[in-house]
């Protein structure tokens, strides 16, 4: 595992809507840290430095090192409000987590080989029922991303999460179904079959 981001903090004595509006005209979002069986530390980071890590895409499923004063506590971010309008940051829940924490996160799917898939081939369509699927992972070792190979499905084929290698330790949070990822759908209008009939006929008239 890579040494985390670090994100400088400072510790708020005092909380509420009026002194989180004072923070934000100054340029820091105020902020929480919360769990681990450990009293809540009340924070605010500054909204350069936020937005910067918020740009990578996949701020919620990444665990950062926020440091107040000389400690220094492993957080996976739980919640960010944004402004309706400005969709500046205005608030961040942080939970603690240790490297052998289990906690459930969104991680995105990705499809490999597109060009050698057999339905894709024939003019089918690849339709992505889930983007991202929830898995239960240990904190220490949250993947990028999931992936599936294409290439063997066919049109009419359905890529269910049981298709997936998910690493070491890793589960989905739904247990009770082989839930569907992605299918192979068939063209619109029957395309790929009329080519199918096309080329009958063309053996056909060869004959």
């Amino acid at each position: 595992m890579s040494e985390n981001v670090t994100l400088i903090a400072e510790k708020r004595d005092r909380v509420g809507k009026g002194t989180s509006r004072a923070l934000r005209r100054e340029g820091r979002t105020p902020a929480v840290i919360y769990g681990d069986k450990k009293d809540p530390v009340s924070i605010s980071l500054e909204t350069k430095e936020l937005v910067k890590v918020l740009n990578t895409g996949s701020f919620l499923s990444t665990i950062y090192t926020v440091q107040v004063g000389k400690d220094k506590h492993n957080v996976l971010p739980r919640d960010l409000q944004l402004h309706p309008v400005k969709d500046t940051p205005v608030h961040v829940d942080f939970l603690r987590v240790s490297a052998k924490s289990q906690i459930a996160v969104m991680v995105p799917v990705t499809f490999l080989n597109e060009d050698a898939c057999k339905g894709l081939v024939r003019g089918g369509v690849l339709n992505v029922v889930r983007h991202e699927v929830e898995l239960m992972v240990p904190a220490g070792n949250i993947p990028e991303t999931i992936e599936i190979d294409l290439s063997a499905f066919d049109i009419g084929d359905s890529v269910h999460i049981s298709n997936f290698t998910l690493p070491k330790g890793t589960e989905p949070t739904i247990t009770d179904r082989d839930f569907t990822v992605a299918t192979i759908a068939a063209p619109s209008g029957g395309a790929g079959d009329a080519a199918d009939e096309g080329e009958g006929e063309e053996e056909a008239g060869e004959e």
